[in-house]
Parts: C-alpha cells; structure tokens; sequence
C-alpha cells in the first residue's frame, strides 16, 4: 500500500534528521530494521523472534555474545500484530512504541501497555478503506475492515486481508529506495565515513528467476562459488523485494538460510518502470506527498527514542558505562522510565510530552477529502481537536466548509446503521453488532432523556415528572378530593340531600309523636337512630376538602362512633320488638325487660366500646396528614395516613360485628305477626348495610388518591341512606298517605 510506504519514509527521514544532529546523540548513530508483518499475527511473532534472535545469529531465547543492539521496536501497522509482538518483547524487557491505527504506546518495565491516543484520548471507532486503484487513474474506496474500541472484546479489530486489493503502481518503491540511499550518503552525521552501496535486480514475475538472482546477490556476484564466502566479509545487509508474492517467497527461503533480513513489497499487477518517474508525479490517490497523521507519528516515535536515549546517555553514571564498554553495547534496558519522561519540541513546534496519566495529549486536524470529476482530490481542513485548548474550544468544526461528494446526492452520509435516538428515548444495543448499531427504545413511565442518543433515562426529581414528549420535567399536580371538581360536587350533593330527608323525617316524626305508629317504634331509639343516621351523612364532609391535622385525626373516628351509634340502635329496636312480642304471652317473665333501660344500656355500652377502639388509635398512632409522590406519576396525591390500618379494620371490624348480630336477631324473628313485623324491615336495612360495606373492602384496596377517598364517601352514604330507607319510609308512608292504618286497632290486630 503506498500509504504504508509513506510511513517508511517518515519513519527513515527522522533517523536520517537525528543521526545529523550533532546536540541530540552525539557519537550515537541509530540504525534500524524494517520487517513486513502482512497483517499477519503470526508472521509478526516470526519476524519478532528473528528480531531478537535468528536474524543476529543466535538461537532461539539465547544472546550468545553477550551484546544487545536492540533498543526499542516501533510497530506493528495493525493492533493484532502489536499485541502479539508486545507479549514477545515484554518477556525480555524491551519496550515497544505503537505509533500506527488511532493509538501511541509503549510497554513499561513491568511489561505492561501504556497507551498514548492520537486523537486526544477519543476512544471513537473507524473503518479501514482500500482505495483500489485502476489503471485509468480513477479510484474506489472498499471497506476491509473496522477498528472500534467501544465493541466487546475479540470484535474491537476486524480485518479482512483477502479483500484487500493492491495498487497496480509501485515505480515509487524504487525511486524511493534510490533516494534514500542517496540522502543516508550525502549525511555526513548518519553515517560518517561508511557509504551504502546496493544492486537492484529485476525478477521479471517470475519466482526462478527471483531465486537466480538471489544467489547471484548473495555468492555469484561477489565472486564466490554457491554457499561460500571466501573472503570471510559479508557486505549485503538486508534485502528489500520482490514485488509478487511467489518472488518474495522464493528469495524468503534463500535469505532465511543465511539469517539475512528481508522486507517485502509485494503488489499485484505490477507495472515494469521506465526509470523516468518521479514521485511527485503520482497521484495523490496514490501516493500523498504531504505527510499523513499516522506517518507523524511514526516520526514522532522515532524522536521520542533519540530524547530518551539522549537524557540517559547525559547522566554521569551512564557516560561511566559507555567509556567502559567501548561504546561497542547499547545494553538500554532502563530506557523505560527515561521513556515515559520525555519533554521536547519537534521540528514542526510542536511540544511532545507524556502527562502524568501516560497520555499523549495532542490533536487533531479533521480533513475534508474534496474530489472532483476527473477523480483527483484535495484536502481541506474544516475542523480540528485539540485537548489542550481551553474549555468549549477543544472541538471546532466548520460544517459550512465541508463539501459532500456528488455521489451522495446531497445527502449527509451517516457513519451508524441507524437513526440517533431522539429526546425521550434511549439506545438498545444489538446483540452480536457493532456498538453504532443499536435500536431506540421510549423511555419507561416516570422517566426522561433530554440528550439524543441516550444510554439510558433518568429519573425526574420527586415533584416533579416527564411531559407528554418525555424530554423535560414538569411540576406535578397537587390533586386531593376538593369541593369544586365534578366528583366532590356530587358525593357533597348527595350528603346534603340525605340530610335534608333526615331532617324531614325527625320533623314528621316530632310533629306526629303523639300517633299510634309513633308510640310504637320507642320514641327514644327512634330519636337516637335518627340523629346517629343525620351525623353520619354529615361527617362525609371531613373526607371531602385538602387534609388537614384536625380533619384527618376527626375523620375516622367521628364515622366510626356515630355510625356505631346508629347501629347500636338498631339493635336496640330489633331486641325491643321481639321481646315485646314474647311478653304478650300469659305468664312470661320477660315483661319486666320491656322499657327504656334495656335500649339505652344497650346503645351506651356498645358505643362506649368503639370509643375505647378510637381512643387507643389516636393515642397510639394516630392519623396524620401526607404528601403521596409515588402512587402516580404525574400528581401528587394529598391524603391522610391512618397512622395504623389494623386499628382502622378493627373499627370497621367492629361495625360489622354489630351488624351481623342485629341481622341475626332480626332474621330469626321475621315470622313475627305484621302488626308487630317490624323486624323484616331490620332484616332488609341490615342486608343493605352488610352488602355495601363487604364490596368497600376490595373496592378501596383497589384505588388510590381521591377516588380511595371518594369510596368510602360512596359507602357511609349508601349504608346510612340503607338504614333510613327501609326502616323509616314505610312509616312515613302510612303517616303521610295512608293515615287510616295509624290507628291503635290497626296495630293490635292479630294475624295467625
């Protein structure tokens, strides 16, 4: 690829710049050696153990000289390959500067990575593209592959090598290789007093003739006879070729016999050269002339070594060892923390250090590749990172500068697989695809996302909650069971409408007193029911309105009393018609039990009991007021806590006590003659009462908030108007339309 070929030159050009210098290393000159991985794992472990020990003539895992020249490796081109070289030279301590794909890093004393991002520590992901080129010097840019740092572990690098198709040009390969040679010799600093030579051999594409020349290269042409070296010297130092891979394989198994390094530039489809081309002629498409980010770094890297070997070589201690050695050795084991210390400034200006995190902060120039119709482009810088600027210029892009190929139809490409997720949703990652691939899912209720692309919703504060979009949050409703809405307005309606009927009752039964049909029903119970009945219709109006300390202490307990009251006098009634009945036969002791003493003991004393209940509740855990932020989403819900909801089951518990004793009674004695059947109608008020309060026990576990309330409004009404109903209707009739059966005959008639 001729894009990798510009890192070799960068990577060339800044040993070429500080074995020139004369103030960086002085009496040091850096060499180096090139090795071509192929995007291979294991050819890079290969090349890596050649490194160390093959290629200096060693055996495997031995330095059989005692002398180590290797003093940092830099590579390799895919992070595959760097991580299998890094477990190789962490083994003997070597560090390895990773300067290619998105990430700067070296391996510490302890053998662990330290990573410098290019892209100011963004951890973003990208697509690897071959630009495949075709002889009509027009282009086409395929994916090959994907690096993506946020996928789950073994889908971070995906390559796909055999997609990868190579440029059909590599004239540049040796121009280049010519000019390299040429500035090495021209540089008195580099290599003072020694000048490379080289031959360059044409394989002609064909792999016998590639080992023809390999030979030759080796022993023929130096005028040796096959496998021998007369002389005793060895002048080639490295190979560099072929250009197909059947060539480059045949020389491989020539040069890997005599441990000669070999760097191979094989590309298909390669044309012959005239020996005429330059490579500023070249397309950029091709070859860029400017340097690229990645090839920056690799000089970069470079520079780093010579400022860290320059700082360890200016101790004291260090010179010591140097003139002890000979200068022969390079044993640079300690360049680690030297390393990892470095503070210069390149050539460019621009200052190169490591923070305290191990980071490299530099930026980044964002750059507008700007085609045109007869396939050439330009680059355009429309944006830049730089994490050193100040706060909110970090990241600049100019949008308005950028220009989309006409191949997109004027329409902005997308570099995800779906649409961001909008205000009030969040991202659902996709199992088994990559981390751009996602799906959006609505936020839940009672949650919000006010940023596109969410990871996930938060939570509005406890008064507050989301509106309708899920974007932002709002104040919740206060809500209670008030007067003005249209619920509280018919629940007070019908309150005020049975108490009216009540007080037209007593007034009938006040301006009638003196009838028969009045006498009958124990005027004193009668009051007293009444009354109970009228109080009981009134207290609906403690449940209606905003809780307050006094209303919800008043609630349950004055509803509890009064209608054990009114209860208590039902019983009363039903004991007093069915004795009355038993003492009208001769000779019955029961007589004596017929009167107002046995109604009130009995009203006093069951009142008195639920009095207790209540006194205890309140003097224990009393009821109070609450804000309830939590049972809906979008109100708060004012209520009164009852403090204790066994004490409250216990009065109503109570209440129902009452009533299955007054239904029982009234029931066994419904079979009483019609003057005296009084209990019938006890029967049907006590079957009314029981069946509306069993339906309020599931109907108010069931709400919540106003309509909680608004069920037990429902059933004190309907349970007292019951009571009133069946018992005192039929009397207002007979007073009222029927005055001809009010008669003291019409009572003590008998019927068997």
């Amino acid at each position: 690829m001729p894009k990798n070929y510009q890192h070799v030159l960068a990577f060339i050009f800044a040993i070429q710049e500080i074995n020139r210098n004369d103030h960086l290393l002085p009496n040091i000159t850096l060499g180096f050696e090139i090795y071509d991985n192929v995007f291979n794992p294991l050819k890079a472990v290969g090349n890596t153990l050649q490194f160390l020990f093959t290629g200096q003539g060693n055996p495997l895992n031995y330095n059989c000289d005692g002398k180590q020249q290797l003093v940092l490796a830099i590579g390799g081109l895919t992070s595959p390959n760097s991580m299998q070289m890094a477990s190789v030279f962490n083994t003997y301590k070597i560090p390895q500067l990773h300067a290619f794909l998105s990430n700067i890093h070296f391996n510490n004393s302890a053998g662990e990575e330290i990573f410098f991002d290019e892209e100011g520590s963004l951890p973003s992901g990208y697509d690897i593209i071959n630009l495949v080129a075709f002889p009509n010097d027009t282009f086409q840019k395929v994916q090959t592959g994907r690096m993506d740092p946020l996928a789950r572990e073994g889908k971070r690098f995906t390559m796909n090598a055999s997609a990868t198709v190579w440029n059909h040009k590599f004239k540049e390969h040796v121009l280049a290789f010519i000019f390299a040679i040429q500035e090495i010799n021209r540089n008195d600093h580099l290599l003072p007093n020694i000048t490379l030579g080289f031959e360059i051999y044409d394989n002609v594409f064909n792999p016998l003739r590639a080992v023809g020349n390999t030979l030759q290269f080796l022993f023929t042409g130096q005028g040796n006879p096959l496998n021998y070296n007369c002389d005793g010297k060895q002048q080639l130092v490295l190979a560099i070729g072929g250009l197909t891979s059947p060539n480059s394989m045949q020389m491989a198994s020539v040069f890997n016999t005599y441990k000669i390094p070999q760097h191979g530039l094989y590309v298909p489809n390669q044309d012959n050269c005239t020996g005429e081309e330059k490579l500023g002629s070249l397309p950029e498409s091709v070859l860029e002339m400017g340097m690229s980010g990645q090839s920056y770094n690799i000089y970069n890297a470079v520079y780093a070594v010579a400022h860290a070997l320059h700082t360890m070589y200016s101790s004291k201690t260090k010179q010591k060892e140097i003139e002890k050695l000979g200068g022969k050795s390079l044993l640079l084991r300690p360049l680690h923390a030297f390393l990892s210390n470095i503070h210069f400034n390149n050539s460019a200006g621009e200052e190169i250090f490591f923070d305290e995190e191990g980071s490299l902060p530099s930026g980044y120039d964002i750059i507008n590749l700007v085609t045109f119709p007869n396939d050439t482009f330009q680059k355009v810088q429309t944006g830049r990172m730089d994490p050193l600027a100040r706060e909110g210029k970090r990241f600049t892009m100019d949008g308005s500068a950028t220009v989309w190929n006409h191949k997109f139809k004027e329409m902005q490409p997308r570099s995800r697989c779906v649409e961001s997720c909008h205000l009030g949703s969040s991202r659902i990652a996709q199992r088994g695809r990559q981390v751009c691939c996602y799906d959006c899912a609505q936020c839940p209720a009672g949650r919000i996302s006010i940023q596109t692309d969410a990871d996930q919703c938060e939570m509005c504060p406890e008064d507050q909650c989301p509106n309708e979009k899920q974007d932002q949050c709002i104040p919740k409703r206060i809500t209670y069971l008030s007067y003005g809405e249209p619920l509280g307005a018919v629940l007070i309606s019908f309150a005020l409408l049975f108490s009216l009927i009540t007080f037209a009752v007593i007034g009938i039964f006040v301006q009638l007193r003196k009838t028969p049909i009045v006498k009958a029903n124990n005027w004193s119970i009668t009051c007293t029911l009444l009354f109970s009945l009228l109080l009981c219709f009134l207290c609906s109006f403690l449940f209606i309105g905003q809780p307050r300390k006094v209303t919800c202490l008043l609630r349950q307990t004055v509803f509890g009393i009064t209608f054990t009251v009114a209860l208590s006098s039902v019983l009363a009634k039903t004991i007093t018609v069915v004795l009355a009945f038993l003492a009208t036969k001769p000779g019955n002791r029961l007589r004596r039990w017929i009167g107002k003493r046995l109604a009130v003991s009995v009203i006093i004393l069951c009142s008195l009991i639920q009095t207790g209940i209540c006194a205890v509740w309140l003097a224990t855990t009393p009821p109070f007021p609450e804000f309830d932020m939590h049972s809906q989403i979008s109100e708060i819900i004012v209520q009164c806590n009852e403090g204790s909801n066994t004490m409250f089951y216990i009065v109503l518990g109570y209440m129902g006590f009452l009533a299955i004793i007054s239904f029982t009674v009234a029931f066994l004695a419904k079979k009483l003659p019609d003057s005296f059947n009084e209990a019938k109608l006890i029967t049907f008020s006590m079957l009314v009462f029981c069946s509306v309060w069993i339906t309020f026990v599931p109907s108010y576990l069931s709400t919540k908030g106003k309509y909680m309330v608004a069920v037990e409004v429902f059933s004190i009404m309907a349970s007292s108007g019951g009571l009133l109903s069946c018992i005192f209707l039929p009397k207002c009739y007979i007073i009222i339309l029927r005055p001809d059966l009010n008669t003291r005959e019409q009572l003590v008639r008998k019927r068997y």
